[in-house]
């Protein structure tokens, strides 16, 4: 198709959501009572982030009649999430039927999207979504639902004005300045509630011998060179990938386990029941769940192995734990427990944690925040993953929870929609396929909250109503005219 072509299909597809959303008197007339604090507006909601799960977010609360709310992402337009940013991947690892954001709405799905441009036989012959292409999607998705998002803000601080206005100072490009919202949103994605996970042995090795699956790599610089990456996950692929194919002299993969996983458990079961019960699930079972989900890893895909495995300079160790790293002058010095791997430059694709304290944003509400190791999680459990145990132990919609009671009211307006919700709700904040679902018990709590907080203002509408919907003239009183003996006896 021309792009002339392609610009007509997604002409019509962008009149065919506004057809669906006034079929179904979307968005929903707007119902919460503005607040201003010290002659301030405040805003209802506050969504830091803008990737998908912020996206869904956004439109879920815009839809509902909670108009009153934006989403800020640090990066530039067109950059939010992790996509063309820090994702490797040359596709995604979903399948393409996954309706992701859709929020329900056949026309809003990637499919749609797809089809108008390209057509029903380019989506038959499609394997997998080119993560570019995605990204191109999430930039329609957010103009079509003309969402309310500011870029390249950065979220500095959270703070309690009273116990129930949050208090965020945020930095643009014109400096500082603080605003207000009854609720807060942290859709922030994989790194949500930390960043990195970085071994104790890389700790002190020059930054120029390694780096974060998840950092920016000047991948052409590794031309010609010897690279090692710590890891057999999907991460640990596609970086090994993107070095092979930028050059690299030599790629050893570094894999702890004695065998690489090869079965991803929780596609398994992936249905409904999974989306909405795990929520509701006993603490020991979600624990059951996830333990072994862990025990057993979810392996790389197929695709992006044999990208690496195809290149002859590419080995694969496993049974191959790392014990250390040291630098021999430009050069490291990777020790295992087999041998020792002198390479160039190391890629550690050890994945992300959970630790607010080394957030500077958190430090007010970090020794707040109840986890899972606070008293939830206990040894008959199951094994104690760092990553599970430093998990937030959420509310009904995602809100933080305290871990003693009364010294910090206002974590139950601030809610984790990232990856860190895990353990307490599912897979419903970090991944495609039920981000909807995500967004929609977000939602519903959110709405909830508002409508409880300002009952006495809904209350005080209530009795002000005064649209007729009936004008008196539509029937006559025959009581005057009804006689004595016409009355029944009692």
């Amino acid at each position: 198709m021309t792009r002339s072509d392609r610009q007509a299909g997604l002409d019509k597809l962008n009149t065919r959501v506004r057809e669906d959303l006034s079929y179904l008197t979307l968005p929903a007339k707007p119902w919460v009572p503005r607040q201003s604090y010290k002659g301030q507006a405040v805003r209802d909601v506050v969504i830091i982030g803008a990737g998908m799960c912020g996206l869904a977010a956004l439109a879920q609360l815009r839809l509902a009649g909670i108009d009153n709310v934006v989403a800020y992402d640090h990066a530039a337009p067109g950059l939010e999430g992790p996509w063309i940013t820090f994702a490797r991947m040359r596709t995604l690892r979903s399948p393409k039927t996954l309706t992701g954001p859709a929020l329900g709405l056949p026309a809003l799905t990637f499919r749609a999207w797809y089809t108008a441009q390209f057509g029903a036989e380019a989506w038959d012959r499609l394997d997998k979504i080119p993560k570019e292409q995605w990204m191109d999607y999430l930039v329609w998705y957010r103009h079509i639902l003309e969402l309310p998002i500011e870029n390249e803000v950065r979220l500095l601080d959270i703070e309690a004005a009273t116990d129930d206005l949050v208090a965020l100072r945020l930095e643009d490009q014109s400096g500082t300045r603080t605003e207000y919202a009854r609720h807060l949103v942290l859709a922030t994605g994989r790194s949500g509630l930390g960043g990195a996970y970085v071994p104790d042995f890389l700790d002190g090795l020059d930054p120029a011998l390694w780096a974060h699956g998840a950092d920016e790599i000047d991948f052409g610089a590794l031309k010609g060179k010897d690279v090692a990456v710590i890891g057999a996950g999907a991460t640990a692929m596609d970086n090994a990938g993107m070095a092979l194919e930028r050059g690299a002299a030599s790629l050893c993969m570094l894999i702890r386990r004695k065998e690489m996983p090869q079965i991803n458990k929780m596609t398994g079961i992936g249905s409904p029941g999974v989306v909405h019960g795990i929520r509701y699930l006993p603490d020991d079972w979600k624990w059951k769940f996830y333990d072994y989900v862990a025990k057993a890893q979810t392996p790389p895909p197929r695709s992006s192995t044999l990208r690496v495995s195809r290149h002859p300079n590419a080995r694969f160790y496993l049974d191959c734990a790392v014990t250390g790293v040291r630098a021999a002058g430009n050069r490291a010095i990777v020790e295992t427990s087999q041998v020792p791997f002198e390479v160039d430059f190391v890629i550690a694709a050890t994945g992300f944690r959970n630790d607010f304290f080394e957030r500077a944003e958190f430090a007010s509400i970090a020794p707040h925040i109840k986890v899972w190791g606070d008293g939830v999680y206990a040894p008959d459990m199951g094994t104690p993953h760092r990553f599970l145990v430093d998990s937030p132990y959420l509310g009904e919609s995602f809100e933080f929870q305290e871990k003693e009671p009364c010294t910090c009211p206002i974590l139950s307006r601030i809610h984790c929609f990232n990856d860190a919700a895990m353990l307490s709700h599912g897979k419903l904040s970090g991944d495609i396929p039920a981000v909807s679902a995500g967004a929609d018990r977000l939602m519903r709590g959110i709405a909830a909250s508002l409508f409880n907080a300002d009952r006495e203002k809904q209350f005080e509408a209530l009795q002000n109503f005064a649209a007729p919907e009936l004008e008196g003239d539509e029937w006559t009183d025959s009581t005057p005219d009804l006689k004595p003996k016409d009355k029944i006896a009692s």
